[in-house]
């Protein structure tokens, strides 16, 4: 399946030039069950009996819309009820009902969810897995929708468009995966950005006899690991390769992958330990507290920051490993908003989903939540925090963006095969050669 952008044309336009300096989750889709089904399922227990049609929002729409959202974690919730609360004032006639679940329960039953009965509009994320919900007709259209979206570049109305050619997904925001670690920590033990791996690891051992934890690392939720992975492939074997693995064209057992996790597995011993019973929220509030040097995760990490502390909070660049492949790609997924294949109120739904991509919104959720970035080039930036600044700058100097690898790569297979093999590798790294196997014959059977 083609890449919806080049990479070069995303970074370039993500953000006005006069604005350049002035983007998580895991979905275990096919196999849920039980009581985290009942979970998601009471996602749509408030649907509207208006089922009028509207284009692009434009049309009158009055009613109520549901909107299924997987922004459990405080901070994003606020936001996204402030820019709700917003729409409701300047729509009288519309009521939006956010029915919110677990991030990790709304992503592990997303397929039981939209085969059921769905929310009219629904949190989700571009990238491959926006296209894959689209080509099964589990999506609504939205390409009257995005005819009367400003502030949207050709970038990401490609990033947002199904291999149809019809739109289905409204960026919202975006936000880098970087190397995280607190300014006023480092400035007691005269620590130095490291730009090599040479670097990074004698910064690890420094850190070490020092009495911290070098890497904060928790992979309970599952989906965490995946970015380690990610960045060190990219470090190893470069974007390109990577993005071939992520679409089944390569060998999960070859000699490539292996040196992945060969380094993976030296920088083990500077990680966290017990990661699998740790959230990424605990391994941030490590870092939080000083007791962890550097945390590799999503600039969401700042959500465990108060305001005051965001200040001393900083990022850099995963180093390089190979000089020949170089540290120019990264992480920098995109979230957003999609629509039920068969909304019950699409006049209103198609309404608030032009809202969601305009710049209003996007503003107040920004402002709100100052670890992500819009993607709206109207939004004004000169309230803009220090972090969100270099989030800015730091992505814009990026030579290759991927969307993260359960977004670049099929649902069933980052689910249902990296998830637990990942684990696996976690437990007993010596086992990599059969979890690799495992790996590669089970991409043969879904990608076949």
């Amino acid at each position: 399946m083609s890449r919806p952008s080049t990479e070069a044309e995303y970074l370039a336009s993500l953000t006005p030039a006069s604005a350049r300096f002035s983007r998580r989750t895991l979905l275990r889709g096919a196999l849920g069950s039980g009581a985290a089904i009942a979970g998601v399922s009471s996602l749509a227990a408030c649907g509207s009996s208006n089922s009028s049609s509207g284009t692009g929002g434009t049309a009158s729409a009055t009613g109520t819309v549901t909107l299924g959202s997987n922004q459990s974690d405080q901070v994003p919730k606020d936001a996204l009820a402030k820019v709700v609360s917003d729409f409701q004032a300047e729509n009288s006639g519309l009521t939006v009902n956010i029915n919110t679940v677990d991030h990790n329960t709304f992503q592990n039953n997303i397929n039981t969810y939209l085969q059921g009965n769905p929310d009219d509009v629904f949190t989700w994320f571009a990238g491959y897995r926006m296209r894959f919900f689209a080509s099964k007709g589990l999506a609504g259209d939205i390409s009257d929708v995005w005819k009367n979206l400003n502030g949207m570049t050709d970038a990401l109305k490609k990033s947002s468009t199904g291999d149809d050619g019809k739109q289905y997904f409204i960026p919202s925001t975006y936000y880098p995966w970087a190397v995280h670690y607190r300014k006023s920590v480092w400035d007691k033990y005269g620590y130095t950005v490291p730009t090599t791996m040479s670097e990074f690891t004698a910064l690890c051992d420094q850190m070490k006899k020092d009495g911290l934890t070098p890497i904060a690392f928790a992979d309970k939720d599952g989906w965490p690991a995946m970015g380690t992975f990610d960045i060190i492939n990219m470090r190893v074997n470069g974007y390109d390769f990577h993005i071939s693995l992520m679409a089944g064209k390569e060998d999960w057992t070859g000699s490539k992958v292996k040196s992945v996790f060969d380094t993976w597995t030296s920088l083990a011993k500077y990680q966290q330990a017990d990661s699998l019973g740790r959230t990424w929220q605990e391994s941030a509030q490590s870092l939080q507290q000083g007791k962890a040097g550097m945390y590799y995760l999503g600039t969401f990490v700042a959500q465990q920051f108060t305001a005051a502390e965001q200040q001393d909070l900083k990022f850099f660049n995963f180093p390089e490993i190979d000089s020949s492949v170089g540290a120019g790609a990264i992480d920098a997924p995109i979230d957003g908003y999609m629509l039920a294949a068969k909304p019950k109120n699409e006049a209103g739904a198609k309404k608030l989903l032009l809202y969601l991509g305009g710049p209003k919104a996007q503003l107040v959720a920004v402002t709100a939540d100052t670890s992500v970035v819009a993607t709206n080039s109207q939004v004004d930036t000169s309230a803009y925090t220090a972090l969100q600044k270099a989030e800015v700058d730091f992505v814009g100097k990026a030579t290759s963006i991927a969307q993260f690898l359960d977004r670049d790569t099929r649902p069933d297979f980052a689910s249902t095969v990296i998830t637990p093999a990942l684990q696996s590798y976690i437990k007993n790294p010596a086992d990599i050669s059969t979890i690799l196997t495992q790996i590669e014959d089970q991409k043969k059977a879904l990608f076949s």
